[in-house]
């Protein structure tokens, strides 16, 4: 069977992060990444309480919370953007960049079929199955079973998280999660 318009979007998708990791390096793309997890650690964990603070400011208690996790989320990306930015010029002054960029490519790849297996696990949930462009793609199926065997780790995973408590609310978050 031949590659049909969806295949070739999905290794489009994977050929492109690829070749903007390959350009950025391993040491930016990890950083960037891990900075905007950070930022929604952040976000989370200390926008309750902030937006208390923000009491006096904003009369909104869902604006209050919806200015300081953004808030917060921001300045948090611009620290990161910033620490990015000073360990990729020491990387750069040490000559290590071709290694980097190699690694970097993999990096992308990864991201690319990651990200190619999130957008077939939500085109999953549409009424697709039927359509021909689904049907015969090449791709589609393998990709699909990678989706579903993620959803059932992270949703079993989740589900031991919640079980446990190990999950809290942020700070002064409490009145705004659904009673038990």
């Amino acid at each position: 069977m031949a590659f049909t318009w969806v295949d070739w979007t999905m290794i489009g998708i994977i050929v492109i992060s690829s070749l903007i990791s390959l350009s950025r390096g391993f040491v930016k793309e990890a950083l960037s990444l891990l900075t905007w997890i950070v930022a929604g650690a952040v976000a989370w964990m200390f926008g309750g309480a902030l937006a208390e603070r923000l009491a006096p400011y904003i009369q909104l208690p869902s604006g209050r919370v919806i200015a300081a996790c953004a808030l917060l989320f921001v300045v948090t990306l611009l620290l990161g953007a910033l620490v990015n930015f000073l360990i990729s010029e020491l990387v750069r002054v040490t000559g290590m960049s071709g290694t980097d960029r190699v690694l970097g490519m993999a990096f992308g790849g990864a991201r690319g079929v990651l990200l190619v297996v999130l957008l077939v696990g939500l085109l999953s949930l549409a009424p697709v199955q039927q359509d021909p462009w689904w049907q015969q793609s090449v791709l589609l199926p393998h990709f699909l079973l990678v989706a579903d065997w993620s959803k059932n780790i992270v949703l079993n995973l989740a589900g031991h998280w919640f079980a446990s408590g190990q999950l809290a609310p942020p700070v002064g978050m409490g009145s705004m999660l659904p009673s038990q």
